[in-house]
């Protein structure tokens, strides 16, 4: 695909703080790019470049291949972690004020407005001040602002905050709908199982540096380490010279859970055929690492480098 926007050796330093280190990406058109990090690892400080709060110090940030400028703004839309409604203003009047100062039209703006008011079933809140809106509905309004002129690349950092279940699942439609529509989304979240189901692509910063990044398929498939998930009815499985058992665990009624890692040159064939000699299989699948045990596995990594270094 090709990239919307991409990050060429960005630096940044506040003070004796590295907040980026030589930071790339290419973020692909019409897609979901997850930025993650833990605390600190400087994503907030690469959003805030691509939204020109900030400037960079080094490297540069490039829109569609032209060098980022004030040209640009009106093509992307950002959710700040840190709301920032006015509490006075009725939720009507706020979405048009901020719509407005995107260079919409008075009738344009209303009747996407309205659409987008309907859609996330916030119609009787629009005559009451935000203040009078709990967490999660100006959750919603917010939301609405981010995206209602249309933009380009969309910034959406911590989106589901705030939620509950049902309005996560109702704002993650809308973020998939959005794609679908053509827009780029740069989603930066803790929350692992939500980049499981929405992201294409992710980046992983620590310490200011980019440590991973690719399709989400390609690095979980990067971190396969060729281990097998068993439940059946039966005896423990025993040792073998093809395999390890790393853990297993007795349950109720003869029943028990086992994961085997096989060795190299050990089909997943052989194993169950092994198996079915000895056990009631009743499951048989690959344990393929999450992306939240490939985010602590990385950071862990890098963090012991990091010492290496220093010493």
């Amino acid at each position: 695909m090709t990239p919307i926007l991409e990050a060429l050796d960005v630096r940044k330093t506040y003070a004796a703080h590295t907040a980026l280190d030589g930071v790339s990406l290419a973020i692909p058109e019409q897609s979901i790019f997850g930025l993650l990090g833990p605390n600190g690892a400087g994503k907030t400080s690469l959003i805030r470049i691509i939204t020109q709060i900030t400037g960079a110090d080094g490297g540069e940030i490039r829109f569609r291949g032209q060098r980022l400028g004030p040209e640009h703004i009106g093509r992307i839309g950002y959710l700040p972690e840190e709301r920032g409604l006015y509490k006075k203003m009725k939720v009507g009047e706020q979405l048009l004020y901020l719509a407005r100062l995107r260079g919409l039209k008075r009738a344009d703006a209303v009747a996407r407005i309205k659409q987008w008011l309907t859609r996330l079933d916030l119609v009787p809140w629009a005559q009451k001040n935000v203040e009078d809106l709990s967490k999660g509905m100006q959750q919603k309004v917010q939301f609405i602002a981010t995206v209602l002129h249309q933009p380009e690349l969309i910034i959406l950092d911590e989106p589901f905050s705030g939620f509950d279940p049902i309005n996560a699942n109702l704002i993650k439609d809308e973020i998939l709908a959005l794609r679908e529509q053509g827009a780029t989304i740069i989603f930066s979240t803790h929350r692992m199982e939500s980049v499981e189901e929405l992201c294409d692509s992710i980046a992983l910063i620590n310490k200011s540096r980019k440590v991973l990044d690719g399709p989400v398929s390609a690095i979980k498939n990067e971190f396969r380490t060729n281990t097998y998930e068993v439940e059946g009815k039966g005896r423990p499985i025993l040792s073998h010279p093809d395999f390890e058992v790393v853990e297993q665990k007795a349950r109720e009624n003869d029943h028990f859970y086992a994961r085997v890692k096989l060795h190299d040159g050990t089909t997943p064939n052989e194993l169950l055929r092994f198996l079915i000699g000895q056990v009631e299989v009743h499951a048989f699948r690959e344990r393929i690492p999450s992306i939240n045990e490939i985010f602590i596995q990385r950071v862990g990594e890098t963090m012991l480098e990091t010492a290496d270094y220093a010493n």
